[in-house]
């Protein structure tokens, strides 16, 4: 039996060696079934990692046998265990809807490399999460992000490979910028070791060096989280990705790049420094604003994966809006949409994949009146519709209220007058796809098809299912979301 820091070493290591096996296979679904495989793994080593820390509390496992600062260290606590299950449950799910989707959409030359991009950015998304050493961070955000590239260059409109090349740009920028920030705080520390930069950072974290480094970091962080109005990249690189690339972008990417700022601010450059400086002001602003900007663009996209997108630059806006609050309230609500919506932007994605499969388009346009073809598809829309502006009895509503709750508490009212707007405007763009696909005349007669495959139902059903489930059952996700934000205040469980 594995010991748990053989389980954290496990981790990355079994997808990124599994990686180039699934590309020698050259079978696509021989491919499919290894990466499945893999990935059902993670998540269940991800599982004993959560359970373990959340009875015994963190632990440090050493790699190689050296000990930090010289070596590098993979250090697990509540938060980022959180975000590990998060990350590779999604990837789980989203990969028992990808054989079809994928058999359909990319060329059978090309599918086993693409579910070898797959399990590096995967194994890139974990790294980030797990690693104890700042270069690291950048090294397996590279992975993840150089793996993401590839999976949006393969979707089949040519528009993929341009997103895909302005994707590149942006995140090189952004890596770029995390890495001068890296820079720095070696230059005025000495180490690498997240941990043992914090301590050290105490002496001189008033200098310009710090703050600067500072600076740069959060600016990069930005770019990757596609915090707004850093978020350009996002919404063509969601529309023109395969289906189920989408899906796990969504549910994944910004949710570990929200991990690293909550790391930076909260666990190397310490709380008191982080919102000393006009952090919390300058959050609540451009949070707003994403909720607001990005849910009134939203409604006037034509094509759904676009229409998903900037409503994903909204609900980013409300994971920040917990952060700037300052406070261990807020900290929990932010942790707690990371969770939420991952759910319910992964399965409204792949009802998208749906629609794909079955009509070959997302646009609302071609799409019009067919929302009686596919019943259980479209209703699986409605649901997590329902989710994303936050109706009771959903998760959406669950996360709303949390940091309602956390706003007004600190008398913080207008806070929450935006996320009442974010609310009533989603209402319009999910009503408006609703109105199209239900009320509108059929776009093309000829064109009747059934409903989608059963492959393709259950895992959207899962994750619509689990919208209702921890909209409901709140004890789980918020009692982990509460203890991963009480770690990160206070350094205890």
């Amino acid at each position: 039996m594995a010991t748990i820091e053989q389980l954290a070493i496990f981790q990355i290591t079994i997808p990124l060696i599994v990686a180039p096996l699934v590309f020698l296979l050259k079978n696509g679904n021989r491919a499919w079934f290894l990466t499945l495989v893999t990935s059902v793994a993670m998540m269940w080593v991800a599982s004993q990692l959560l359970v373990h820390v959340l009875s015994v509390g963190e632990f440090v496992t050493q790699i190689g046998g050296w000990a930090a600062p010289w070596g590098i260290e993979y250090r697990v606590d509540t938060v980022n265990a959180f975000v590990l299950l998060i990350v590779s449950g999604m990837s789980s799910i989203v990969l028992m809807f990808a054989r079809q989707s994928v058999n359909q959409e990319i060329e059978s030359n090309k599918r086993s490399l693409f579910y070898t991009s797959w399990l590096l950015c995967l194994t890139g998304l974990l790294g980030v999460t797990i690693t104890g050493d700042a270069f690291n961070v950048f090294v397996f955000l590279e992975i993840s992000s150089l793996s993401s590239y590839v999976l949006i260059a393969m979707g089949r409109d040519r528009r993929a490979l341009t997103s895909s090349f302005q994707y590149l740009v942006m995140g090189t920028i952004g890596a770029t910028f995390i890495l001068i920030g890296i820079g720095f705080l070696f230059i005025v520390t000495g180490t690498l070791n997240m941990a043992d930069i914090s301590e050290r950072l105490s002496d001189t974290s008033q200098t310009r060096t710090v703050r600067t480094a500072f600076a740069f970091i959060i600016v990069g962080i930005g770019l990757k989280l596609a915090m707004f109005p850093l978020h350009l990249w996002l919404p063509n690189a969601y529309a023109y990705a395969p289906s189920v690339a989408s899906a796990f972008l969504a549910a994944t990417a910004t949710k570990v790049a929200l991990y690293m700022l909550l790391r930076f601010i909260y666990t190397v450059f310490g709380f008191e420094f982080s919102f000393d400086l006009p952090l919390s002001e300058t959050l609540v602003i451009l949070s707003s604003a994403a909720i607001l900007v990005g849910s009134v663009v939203a409604i006037f996209q034509d094509n759904l994966k676009r229409l998903l997108a900037y409503s994903s630059v909204a609900q980013i806006g409300y994971m920040l809006l917990g952060v700037s609050l300052a406070t261990q309230a807020g900290l929990s609500a932010a942790l707690l949409h990371v969770f939420n919506h991952a759910v319910i932007k992964g399965g409204l994605f792949l009802v998208l994949g749906c629609f794909v499969f079955r009509f070959g388009t997302a646009s609302l346009k071609l799409l019009s009146g067919k929302g009686t073809q596919m019943p259980w598809t479209f209703a699986a829309f409605i649901a997590g519709g329902l989710s994303l502006i936050g109706v009771p009895l959903t998760t959406g509503f669950v996360s709303k209220w949390q940091l309602v709750t956390a706003a007004l508490d600190i008398g913080w009212w207008p806070v929450a007058l935006v996320v009442l707007a974010g609310s009533i405007l989603a209402i319009v763009y999910v009503w408006r796809a609703v109105e199209v696909l239900y009320f509108r005349p059929v776009s093309d007669d000829s064109q009747i098809v059934k409903e989608a495959p059963l492959e393709l139902l259950l895992p959207t059903w899962l994750l619509i299912g689990a919208n209702i489930y921890f909209g409901i059952n709140t004890e789980l996700s918020i009692g982990v979301a509460d203890v991963a934000a009480h770690w990160l205040m206070t350094g205890t469980r």
